[in-house]
């Protein structure tokens, strides 16, 4: 064994120890970036199902304003 072996085996287990780390909050990052993926399409789908709703209920009330002018115009 040379003079720098015991400082690169040394190096080289600081290395790893700093890779597996990495790894770790790169998985971490990724479980929250799929969580947060998931989150969006869901309120992406429910912004849709709202906005549909709502372009229903407006719909109707013109209608019945429309029928409510007619109904005061006839009498």
């Amino acid at each position: 064994m040379t003079e720098k072996e015991p400082y690169q085996s040394l190096e080289i287990k600081d290395l790893e120890k700093k890779l597996d780390q990495l790894i770790e909050l790169y998985l971490s990052v990724k479980t929250e970036n799929d969580a947060l993926k998931s989150k969006q399409h869901a309120l992406v789908r429910e912004k849709a199902h709202l906005l549909e709703k709502t372009t229903l209920a407006r719909n109707r009330v013109e209608a019945m304003i429309s029928r409510l002018k007619t109904m005061g115009h006839g009498s």
